[in-house]
């Protein structure tokens, strides 16, 4: 009678493998085994398949909660006329209060305030930002030390960023005014002035963005390749020369973003002016001379009580923002394409 159950060995030698046992035919699976192994593999495929959607669940319905409804219940709002004290009696206007904002010239001055303010902190920001930038590209003695430095005033609370320079620019006693009285120049009164008091509140701004864009253009410069500056060294070019042929062209997209976001970040800034007038006010001094936007809207929804009229002035940011976003992606596209030319 022949054994059906052999063992084959091989020669053992060095780096031989060991004896394999053949323990003969493999039994078949019971049927709860294999209704087992269908349930664990249809719950692999449940798996793979909605998992991504199960983590994102909790930011869409954060994303329901806090954006979209309240996105759409002002656009409901800014067609009536309506009052904070009673939101839920409320009188159809159309587009009454859109109309009237385009007559409203303290919207209009608001809306001015608004860019200016953002062009002054906006440019000096990012050009500050970006030789900042390059001076932490260098390898320096405790160059971490620095970044952590630059950051700081972005973390800083803007509250308490603003009444520390609320003080700074004090008519009677404030450092800058001290400052300029030792070149010979009579105290300013910075809130009262329409040059002045804009010109402060873009300096709170400047000071607490500029090392958080800093930090942005630094991640950006530290992924150019080296081969570039090397090349460029090769054939000549100074410190200057690469910075300004090799270093911000490879930084166009990020400079993009950032002027993007600053603009944006301008058109709702909100903190910095209404605490840098007295009482906390949302006029924006007593000529309204640096009430923004976002000062505007406060004053008509919380203050004067027309939530209608807030929510017009919301859809009419929201508005310009999207406008924003068309040309930066307008700009973005053409980027591109010129980027493909000289490729």
């Amino acid at each position: 009678m022949v054994n059906q159950y052999r063992t084959t060995a091989a020669p053992l030698g060095e780096g031989a493998a060991a004896p394999r046992v053949d323990e003969g035919p493999a039994k078949e699976p019971s049927p709860k085994e294999l209704k087992a192994r269908a349930w664990r593999s249809r719950r692999y495929r449940w798996d793979m398949k909605f998992s991504p959607y199960a983590f994102l669940t909790p930011f869409f319905l954060f994303f329901l909660a806090f954006g979209l409804f309240p996105l759409l219940y002002t656009g409901w709002a800014s067609l009536h006329r309506v009052s904070l004290t009673a939101p839920n009696d409320m009188e159809w206007v159309g587009l009454r209060n859109f109309t009237r904002l385009l007559s409203d010239e303290f919207f209009w001055n608001a809306l001015q305030n608004t860019v200016t303010i953002g062009l002054l902190s906006t440019v000096p920001q990012l050009v500050m930002a970006l030789g900042i930038a390059h001076l932490l590209n260098y390898r320096l003695r405790g160059s971490w030390f620095f970044r952590v430095a630059v950051l700081t005033p972005y973390a800083t609370s803007v509250a308490a960023a603003t009444l520390v320079f609320v003080l700074l620019f004090g008519r009677d006693y404030g450092m800058f005014n001290w400052g300029l009285g030792m070149l010979g120049i009579d105290n300013i009164d910075w809130k009262n002035g329409t040059w002045t008091s804009q010109l402060a509140v873009s300096t709170i701004v400047i000071w607490r963005w500029t090392g958080y864009n800093a930090l942005i253009y630094l991640a950006a410069m530290q992924s150019i390749p080296n081969d570039l500056y090397e090349s460029a060294a090769l054939d000549g070019a100074t410190r200057w020369q690469q910075f300004w042929h090799v270093t911000l062209p490879s930084l166009r997209p990020t400079i993009l973003f950032t002027c993007v976001v600053s603009t944006i970040g301008a058109t709702q800034l909100f903190g910095e002016p209404l605490l840098f007038n007295d009482g906390a006010s949302p006029t924006g001094g007593p000529d309204h001379q640096f009430q923004t936007l976002g000062l505007y809207l406060y004053e008509q929804g919380w203050v004067n009580l027309h939530l209608g009229r807030a929510s017009a002035i919301a859809w009419a940011m929201f508005l310009i923002l999207l406008l924003i976003a068309l040309v930066n992606w307008l700009l973005a596209r053409r980027l591109q394409k010129n980027e493909g030319k000289v490729r």
